[in-house]
């Protein structure tokens, strides 16, 4: 029998994001580039950003999208919560901290900006600085660029990298009787959300085992375990767990995005996909009654307004 879905809602929140297009001779250093420049950003917890995948574009991926380059590229996303006062500077910070240590020194690796917006950072400026003098601008790939000499050859950026207002905190939980059921679950989501376009999923390979809630009772942590929905203390937390009879194992899916209409489908996307797998009771989602964020997507799709 197909699982069980609450009718429920998850509760994204507002994000500042930029969107990098980095390209490479090949998948192979598109992808080193790509692993390097979305590590250890899952969650905005203690990360400085959150990161991940978009979609493959040019040749091998989505050919509407092509690169300036020609080049096989990967459109790669970074949000920062709109709630931090810094949010600017720390935007700015994670780019040029991600770009010019992970994009810069991979192989034949390049780095544009595919948002025309204002304001914007003048991230390629700054990048460039690492050519001690030697950097020069140019126009290459009908672009205004900086070009770096390095060991490799010459590492090109684009001058300007826009940003623009976005979402976090879009949300799937796949409650299964056994943890193997949990984990099939949310694979077959990650799978299903991976072919949607303008989302990303932060955790690793899509899924987060920790799901957590604001605050702590210890002082110095700002979020905590969601001890309400951990199986294992069930029988200690007797009424006030959440976990229902038969639930070993809660596997929750994160999606980050440009805008709401895109979390959405692939919200529903990862819900078709999944629904079906053997030893899946339920698919819920987290949200914390409107306190965190004011963006809300069903789980059942003819609430969803508009």
């Amino acid at each position: 029998m197909p699982a069980t879905i609450d009718d429920t809602y998850a509760e994204a929140f507002r994000s500042l994001y930029a969107e990098v297009l980095i390209t490479a001779r090949d998948r192979e250093w598109l992808d080193h580039a790509v692993v390097a420049a979305t590590g250890n950003a899952s969650s905005t917890i203690l990360c400085d950003c959150e990161a991940g995948l978009d979609r493959y574009v040019g040749p091998g991926g989505d050919t509407s999208i092509s690169t300036p380059d020609g080049r096989p590229g990967a459109l790669v996303q970074f949000h920062v919560p709109r709630f931090r006062k810094d949010r600017v500077e720390a935007l700015e910070r994670s780019l040029l901290v991600r770009v010019s240590q992970n994009v810069l020194t991979c192989p034949t690796a390049r780095a544009f900006s595919l948002q025309e917006t204002e304001p914007y950072f003048k991230l390629g400026r700054k990048i460039a600085f690492f050519g001690d003098g030697y950097q020069f601008r140019d126009e290459r790939f009908g672009r205004r660029v900086w070009v770096i000499p390095i060991l490799g050859g010459e590492f090109v950026l684009d001058r300007r990298f826009g940003y623009a207002d976005g979402l976090m905190g879009g949300n799937l939980w796949f409650l299964g009787g056994t943890e193997e059921a949990a984990i099939e679950a949310s694979a077959r989501g990650v799978r299903a959300v991976a072919e949607m376009p303008g989302v990303i999923m932060p955790f690793p390979g899509g899924v987060a085992a920790s799901g957590s809630k604001a605050g702590s009772r210890y002082k110095f942590s700002i979020a905590s375990t969601y001890e309400k929905f951990c199986p294992t203390l069930r029988d200690k937390l007797g009424d006030a767990s959440g976990v229902p009879a038969g639930v070993k194992s809660i596997m929750e899916i994160i999606i980050n995005g440009g805008d709401l209409a895109s979390i959405v489908a692939a919200t529903q996307a990862a819900i078709r996909a999944a629904v079906d797998t053997p030893g899946l009771l339920t698919i819920s989602a987290g949200n914390y009654g409107g306190r965190l964020g004011k963006s809300f997507i069903y789980l059942d799709p003819a609430k969803q307004p508009g």
